[in-house]
């Protein structure tokens, strides 16, 4: 797996102070995507256990950094390779938050055994493609209004889609 770019504190892919990591890889092609460069799975660089323990002690060690984001590209295209990496932080940084974008939906996710198992590390799910025609530069972490910001756990709990409530601690 590759990655084509690792942002070590932003505040637009979720909330509060969030290190992202852009996995490289997307078989969507959403017309008008931001990151058509992060379509190709060779882009980037390779995800090596040295880079990523670099990351997640760079993470572990910023007292200001809320969680972890996984961009891309598309994280639930490369679900195993992700898994792993998401364990072991989550082994270093328990207290941290996993959010994740992808263009597959919270229900398409749950169907197939590999990307649930990574959506189920996760405490937030940005889902759906981007569509060109509901772009929307007013939402809040997303770009097109069909994308829904999920709370992953409360939704598994509650056997239905529970919306990211922006007034909420996570």
């Amino acid at each position: 797996m590759n990655i084509c770019g690792y942002i070590p504190e932003s505040v637009n892919e979720g909330a509060g102070l969030r290190a992202v990591v852009f996995i490289s890889g997307c078989r969507h092609a959403c017309p008008g995507c931001f990151n058509k460069d992060s379509w190709d799975f060779e882009a980037g660089t390779p995800f090596t256990e040295a880079e990523q323990m670099r990351i997640i002690r760079d993470i572990k060690h910023n007292p200001l950094v809320d969680g972890l984001t996984l961009c891309g590209g598309d994280p639930f295209f490369s679900a195993e390779e992700c898994i792993q990496f998401i364990e072991h932080f989550k082994e270093h940084c328990p207290d941290k938050t996993i959010w994740a974008y992808s263009g597959f939906t919270f229900e398409a996710l749950l169907a197939n055994r590999k990307r649930k198992q990574l959506l189920l590390l996760c405490d937030m799910l940005i889902d759906g493609r981007f569509i060109e025609e509901k772009k929307d530069v007013s939402l809040l972490y997303r770009g097109s209004r069909n994308q829904r910001i999920i709370d992953v756990k409360c939704s598994l709990r509650s056997n239905r889609i529970v919306l990211y409530n922006e007034g909420v601690s996570y």
